[in-house]
């Protein structure tokens, strides 16, 4: 079973700034709760038990936000009527005893990211969350957990895009549907030509990784931009004839990453 659970949260933030030079993104407020609680909710309705988070010296912050034992206390001596305040440290220990903090304090990648967590993953497979990406409506680790448990196979969640966007994404290649929803992937195109996409699926930033892949990061070397791809070692994998399934998860995909996404995510929780 699928109990632990890896979010990377190192990247800088650039498409948000001014206001990420001084809060993490993955702290900003949507609908008056950071965005990071979204994720950790669908984490602990999809059944795990462990969240490993990357971050970066930059970012302690985010670990401070998990660790106010001591102010939490002086507020609730103060205010001992206050319900709110009560649930809501209530609420962040028990986030607290779920979550590990590894550190990535070079911008080397997806890739490198998950390298860090080489030594607490325990099972076979582990899931992975992308925190730019929410999904609404429909837990979509859920979802993927499922499938996983059925086939026992590596998942990649799927969107299926509008032609004119493929070249914004990376894009399946499919072999064949097995359900209506979810197929066996051939192989992942990165930004590919609208005229040479082999699909309109596009990957979203859930995955259900096999544990082996750690094996492949260690040797990988960096790709464009310098960096160590997951999705590289992703298509060595399918080439080495790992199975891996692409699940159209059923839920609304929101883009917390840029200034405009971001406020459009914010009025769409708003409406839950």
């Amino acid at each position: 079973m699928i109990k632990q659970a890896i979010i990377p949260l190192a990247g800088l933030g650039t498409r948000l700034l001014p206001i990420t030079s001084v809060i993490p993104k993955e702290l900003l407020p949507i609908n008056g709760k950071p965005a990071i609680e979204y994720i950790l909710q669908e984490c602990i309705e999809a059944g795990i038990q462990k969240v490993i988070f990357i971050i970066s010296d930059k970012k302690r912050n985010i670990k401070n936000y998990f660790y106010k034992d001591s102010f939490y206390k002086k507020i609730i001596k103060k205010k001992k009527k206050d319900k709110r305040i009560k649930f809501e440290y209530k609420k962040i220990k028990k986030y607290k005893k779920m979550i590990k903090f590894v550190y990535q304090n070079k911008p080397l990648g997806t890739g490198d990211a998950v390298l860090k967590c080489k030594n607490f993953i325990k099972s076979s497979h582990f899931l992975m969350l992308l925190p730019d990406d929410l999904i609404i409506y429909k837990n979509c680790s859920l979802e993927m957990i499922k499938l996983h448990k059925k086939y026992k196979s590596s998942i990649i969640a799927s969107k299926k895009v509008n032609k004119k966007e493929v070249s914004r994404w990376g894009i399946f290649k499919i072999k064949k549907f097995i359900t209506k929803n979810s197929f066996l992937i051939e192989d992942v195109i990165e930004k590919p030509k609208i005229s040479k996409a082999p699909s309109r699926h596009a990957i979203i930033g859930r995955y259900i990784l096999p544990k082996k892949i750690f094996t492949l990061l260690e040797k990988q070397r960096k790709g464009q931009g310098g960096e160590i791809h997951i999705t590289d070692a992703i298509k060595k994998l399918i080439k080495k004839n790992e199975t891996f399934f692409g699940h159209n998860f059923l839920g609304r995909y929101l883009d917390c990453g840029t200034m405009t996404g971001y406020i459009n995510s914010s009025k769409e929780i708003s409406k839950i």
